[in-house]
């Protein structure tokens, strides 16, 4: 074996597992093995994050480039995603969307171990969320869902915060597995709190883009030079994180290595969407933020880091003197 090959030993049995897993916080996280079912952008920063922290991973993918990544950062590639529920007490989730998390994991309801604990860090559907904790319950699998804002890179560097919703037993159970992959963890609630937390934090940040891109566009219509310009909105009230996490991509026009994706934010935004109507309260800047991405998407850019935004303001065309005062 290489020495840049990940350990292939064996696993503990089941029985030793779980006693690790239901020491929680107390436990070691050398003894640690923990399955991450879904290696994207943001499951292979939580690959790096466990390892950071001396935590095995055994993980999959349908991918195999993504498989071969995870293996390349120090993780196991199982065979299957019922592999790693079936091997591991604590698993994390890092799937495209809720309906893809349920579907995933009531196909493995016959392999999960009992008294396992289930992470899902994915933005979904807060409905959805709820009703697969309650069937998980019945079979004493517990759910928390755990939701990261920040980007896959911010994830990776620890910066990332975490909002979780779940039972506290089960967060303090699955301490040693959270604090590895944030250090700013926020307990909000029940099963599905997280997930309600995500949609709306995650509202505030794509306007927050949305409205920097434009900012950025206006400048440059009006002839600033648009380094200077960013310089000077991060000392004025204007500024937000999205000033230094997107300001210098939009510039620069670097956006095809996706630290988040357009189409990903466009499926939190239907979200979005559908949960303010169920509550019946209209959200008018994120209808239309919504129109702004179906722009984007259609012009082939939703693979794209979500800094392309400002491409598709540029783009956009000037109002008539009628639509104007409409």
């Amino acid at each position: 074996m290489s020495a840049t090959e990940p350990p292939q030993g064996d696993y503990p049995p089941q029985g030793e597992r779980r006693e690790a897993t239901r020491a929680g916080h107390h436990a070691s996280t050398a003894t640690l093995r923990v399955g991450v079912v879904g290696i994207g952008l943001v499951g292979l920063a939580l690959v790096e994050r466990l390892r950071a922290a001396h935590i095995d991973v055994l993980g999959f993918d349908i991918e195999p480039a993504r498989r071969e990544a995870l293996v390349s950062v120090g993780g196991v590639a199982a065979a299957s995603a019922n592999d790693v529920f079936g091997s591991c007490d604590s698993v994390v989730l890092a799937l495209t969307d809720g309906s893809q998390t349920s579907a995933v994991v009531t196909e493995a309801i016959a392999v999960l171990l009992p008294g396992a604990l289930l992470v899902d860090c994915g933005t979904g559907d807060p409905e959805q969320v709820v009703s697969l904790a309650t069937r998980l319950a019945a079979r004493d699998v517990r759910l928390v869902d755990a939701p990261l804002s920040g980007s896959s890179q911010q994830i990776r560097d620890g910066m990332a915060v975490m909002m979780m919703g779940g039972d506290r037993e089960a967060c303090d159970a699955l301490a040693p597995v959270l604090a590895a992959i944030s250090s700013r963890r926020f307990h909000l609630g029940p099963p599905g709190s997280g997930a309600r937390a995500k949609l709306a934090t995650n509202l505030l940040l794509g306007l927050n883009r949305a409205a920097l891109a434009e900012a950025l566009v206006f400048a440059e219509c009006l002839g600033l030079d648009l380094p200077a310009f960013l310089d000077l909105v991060r000392a004025t009230p204007a500024y937000s994180r999205a000033v230094d996490v997107k300001g210098a991509r939009m510039i620069d026009g670097d956006f095809s290595r996706p630290q988040s994706r357009i189409l990903q934010h466009r499926k939190d935004v239907t979200l979005m969407l559908a949960a303010a109507q169920r509550a019946g309260q209209s959200l008018p800047l994120t209808a239309a933020h919504a129109a702004l991405l179906d722009r984007a998407i259609a012009a082939g850019e939703g693979d794209l880091d979500n800094a392309a935004i400002i491409e598709t303001i540029r783009r956009w065309p000037v109002a008539s003197a009628d639509q104007a005062t409409a």
